[in-house]
């Protein structure tokens, strides 16, 4: 079995205030967009275990990767005994506030689901996924969604239209983790703008662009030279970043903008034009 596991990107992230576990209570608009990775699945005998490969070295393995913890999830839910071989494509950059690990995870919960015909329902499969990751049950309603909670009360939404964006993406990433734990002592930066920007119907806004930008100023660059470009109606830090994505307007060339952001930044910049789902 083939499935395919979507990047998201944040269009809106409120923090509001730290949690007695460590966590912080956030409120967010999150859209699934056209990347994706690729996940194939194969059941095996249950000798075999969760075998796990992938094209990209860089990912974690055994059970640092979150597509094998959904795995080893579904088969402690389920009290299945079988082996399973999970073979993952990675097109979505490791540390970019795109949700990758997180959707992988998803994708495998639910092409497990399918594959052994357990027809467990959508809520419990988010709930093994809340135990996965904050990120992980927004995955498993395949839809954009407001997301509360730490991130895993998740309750699905349409977009008034689909957005065109390009994703920016500099070598380094950023720790979730990190940048949340920053927000509460980050100042803002002369000369950016971190306020709220209405375009398309839309309003788009991310706290943790304080704590990564005054650490990570490439970031903060970034974004204000993309607010600056024509084709742009709006540009924002996805997650805890490194992503920054910009939203282009109607009609617009985002290779073309891709290309000119190459050559005003660095060459290995890496970029991606996507949409909304």
């Amino acid at each position: 079995m083939q499935v395919l596991a979507p990047a998201k990107i944040n269009l809106s992230l409120k923090i509001l205030g730290p949690r007695s576990d460590e966590f912080h209570e956030i409120e967010t608009l999150i859209a699934p967009i056209s990347l994706h990775d690729e996940i194939k699945i194969e059941g095996r005998s249950s000798k075999h275990g969760i075998e796990f490969r992938c094209d990209d070295p860089s990912v974690p393995q055994g059970d640092d990767n979150l597509a094998v913890r959904g795995a080893r999830a579904f088969f402690k839910k389920t009290k299945m005994k079988s082996g399973v071989l999970i073979e993952l494509k990675k097109k979505i950059p490791h540390g970019a506030g795109l949700g990758g690990g997180s959707s992988d995870a998803a994708s495998t919960l639910m092409a497990l689901n399918e594959l052994f015909e357990t027809k467990l329902p959508r809520e419990a499969l988010a709930k093994m996924a809340g135990d996965i990751g904050s990120d992980v049950p927004f995955f498993i309603f395949q839809s954009a969604a407001i997301c509360k909670g730490r991130g895993e009360l998740v309750s699905p939404t349409k977009l008034r239209k689909p957005l065109f964006i390009l994703l920016l993406k500099p070598q380094f990433g950023v720790p979730t983790a990190w940048a949340y734990s920053q927000w509460r002592h980050s100042r803002e930066i002369p000369r950016v703008s971190y306020s709220a920007q209405k375009f398309a119907g839309q309003t788009f806004l991310n706290d943790l662009e304080r704590p990564v930008f005054e650490k990570f100023g490439f970031l903060a660059q970034l974004k204000m030279w993309l607010l600056e470009q024509p084709e742009v109606g709006a540009a924002l830090m996805s997650g805890s970043g490194s992503t920054v994505f910009a939203v282009m307007r109607e009609g617009a060339d985002a290779e073309l903008l891709a290309t000119r952001a190459r050559a005003e930044f660095d060459p290995e910049l890496w970029t991606c034009a996507a949409r909304t789902l």
